[in-house]
This record gives structure tokens, sequence and C-alpha cells, in this order.
């Protein structure tokens, strides 16, 4: 990060990688097979949308508070685990909830633990990352790795125990994300602190910039454009008679996409910067959509798996690397919340409004996502725009 000393190379990248890994093996049991144990609990499609969304409309107040407190007191790293030992006590709770009401509102409980620890994660790693004058991809892409594992074994355990204990897993992996957690290396950074007074000043300075107002928009958009994917996917193939291997397979195949562009991210030129990441990830995403609204055979599933590296990995790295580069002087953690913040609330929306389209419409759902997906890389083309603009 500009204005640091290197620091010397140490524990922290493969600490970090452990972190990453242990948290996605949780996040690659919840994403997909989440929806199928609330449709196991009796949730109808209706309300698993709602299920889904009400988690993200709490982030929107649980982040700010969280991330503010991380920067004022150079506390990413403690921060981190008690998140992560909440989120242990948050699902347990979610596993014993019986009816609706009560699964609907321990999931937004577990939500103020658990939804703060990707833009932390995100903000410790790049800080500390950058320090040391490493990339962020080739680190974060352990986290993709384990996400196939997490979600193969979920896969083949649906076809040996009822869906109504896949909950177990999620704490299961929760617990490892959280003794992850307390293995996490300080950052070692001698940056100063960001007073308390001044936090409000630089955030209100951060968003009148247009350039990072439209790139929030544009990561919002393209990121809450996988909705009906995340929440319907697997109750879609599993209806049609795929068995959970092949499920956890088309999801693994989409991850492993998403691993190469990691992988190769340190090596990007120069001129493939945030803001065309961002663009490259909103055409993928609107082409990726208005295909799967067509009800694609399954023989072109593996190909259109494959373009997550654009609708997600792209957007993901675009968005992040701008924000890390846009962020005030101690202020990693806000700016990524902030960041975090929006892409909840129109998730949130977008989660809702999937549960209706799909429970009336099925797979055509996807359109909407389709046009979602090419309303975020019209807003990442304005940005891109404005920031030549401000180069010139």
């Amino acid at each position: 990060m500009p204005g640091h000393p290197q620091q010397p190379a140490d524990a922290f990248a493969p600490r970090l990688a452990v972190f990453f890994a242990a948290s996605f093996v949780a996040f690659g049991i919840q994403l997909p097979f989440f929806p199928l144990w609330l449709g196991a609990k009796g949730l109808d499609a209706r309300l698993i949308g709602l299920a889904l969304a009400i988690p993200m409309i709490v982030r929107v107040f649980a982040i700010p508070f969280v991330a503010r407190t991380a920067d004022r007191r150079e506390a990413l790293r403690a921060t981190l685990i008690v998140a992560s030992v909440a989120t242990v006590i948050g699902y347990t709770l979610v596993g014993f909830a019986e009816g609706p009401v009560a699964i609907i509102a321990t999931c937004a409980l577990v939500a103020v633990a658990s939804t703060p620890i990707i833009p932390l994660s995100d903000a410790y790693a790049l800080k500390g990352l950058a320090a040391r004058g490493m990339s962020y991809g080739p680190v974060r892409l352990w986290g993709s790795a384990a996400f196939i594992v997490g979600t193969f074994g979920a896969g083949f355990a649906i076809d040996s125990i009822a869906a109504r204990d896949l909950i177990w897993l999620i704490v299961a992996g929760a617990v490892v994300t959280a003794l992850a957690a307390f293995a996490l290396a300080p950052l070692g950074l001698g940056e100063p602190k960001a007073q308390p007074h001044g936090i409000k000043a630089a955030s209100a300075l951060l968003w009148r910039d247009p350039a990072f107002v439209a790139v929030v928009a544009a990561s919002s958009l393209i990121q809450a454009s996988h909705a009906v994917y995340y929440a319907f996917s697997t109750l879609e193939w599993t209806a049609v008679g795929l068995d959970g291997k092949i499920v956890a397979a088309l999801w693994a195949l989409g991850v492993v996409a998403e691993i190469a562009l990691f992988a190769l991210s340190g090596r990007f030129p120069l001129w493939l910067g945030p803001t065309m990441l961002l663009m490259i990830g909103g055409a993928g995403g609107a082409l990726r959509w208005t295909i799967m609204a067509l009800d694609p055979p399954l023989a072109a599933l593996p190909a259109l798996q494959c373009m997550h590296a654009l609708s997600f990995c792209a957007a993901h790295l675009g968005a992040l690397g701008f924000v890390s580069r846009a962020a005030p002087p101690g202020m990693a953690a806000t700016a990524q919340g902030y960041l975090s913040i929006a892409m909840g609330a129109v998730m949130a929306a977008s989660m809702g409004l999937s549960g209706v389209l799909y429970a009336n419409f099925g797979s055509r759902a996807y359109a909407a996502m389709a046009l979602s997906a090419l309303a975020g890389g019209v807003c990442a083309f304005a940005a891109h725009r404005l920031r030549r603009e401000a180069a010139l």
C-alpha cells in the first residue's frame, strides 16, 4: 500500500490462505445447499427468498458499526475472531429453530455476526498483502478451491443424510473458520489510526466521488444478478433428476473457472484495470443469464458455469481493486464495508424478487438477472469514463 515500507516475508499469506480456505468450505456448503435445507424445513419458494433476503438487509446495519469499530481500533484480526465465534453460535441456533418465523429470525441474527466477515477479511487481506508486495488473487484462490471441497462434500452428503441435517455441516464449517481466525497473523503495519471525527468527513468525501458511486452500483447490480442462481439452481437441478454429485460438480466447475482467473490476476496487463474488469463481469453476466432463461440443455450447463469467472470473479476483483485504491488512509475496512452494504441491500432486493419471479415463471426468472447484469455493466462503463476524464 502506498506510503508504507514493504513488510518482510512472514507467515501472513499462508495463514490468510488457511482462513480463506476454512471460511469458504462453510460457504461452499451453505450457498448451494442452504436453500435445500430451508425447503426441507417446510419453507416454500417465497419464504426461501425472504429467508435469504432478510440477512442481507441486516448487514446494512451490522457492517457499518463493525467495520468502523475495526478501523478506529486497528483491530481487523480481533474483530474477525469475534465475528467467527459468534457465527458458530448463530448457526447452531438456526439449526435448532422450528417454523418459518423462528428460522427467519435466527437467520437474521446470525447475519449480524457472519456478514461482516467478508468485507473485514478482504480489507485485512488487501492491506497486509499490499504491504508485503503480494497480490490478492493468488491467495484468495485457496478460498475458491476450498469452496469446491465444501460443495462436493455436501453434494455427497445429501445422497446419504437427510436434507434437514445439512445445517450441522454448516455449523462444522463455521467452527473450522473460527479456529483459522485465531491463527491469523497480525497485520504488522505502521499506518496511523483514522480519528473518529475524521471517518465521517472522509466517508462524505468518498461518497461525493461519482466514480466510486458508479463502481458500487456496478458491483451491486452484477453480483445481485446471481440471486436466482444462488437461491434456486440446486432446487431446479435436483427437481429434474440430477443427483447431488452432479449438482456439486456443476457448482464446482464454476469455481474452478473462478480459481483460474484469481491465479492469473497478478499478471493482468495495466490496461485491464478495475473498471475494465467490472465491464467484463457485467457483459459476461448478461450473456450467462440470458442463456439460462432459455432452458438450455444439460450439455450446455458446463460452459455456462465456466462463465462464473466473468460474472462473479472479474466483477469481484474489479470492485475490490477500485475500492482499495479509493479508500482514504485508515478506512480500509469502512470503505470495503460500504461496498458490502450496498451489495447486500441490492442482493436482498434481488433475492426477495427472485422468490416471486421463480415461483411464477420458473427458469425464465433469469431474464431479470440478465437485465441486472447489463445495468451493472453500464454503470461500470460510466465509472471507466469518469476515471479517464479525471486523469486527463
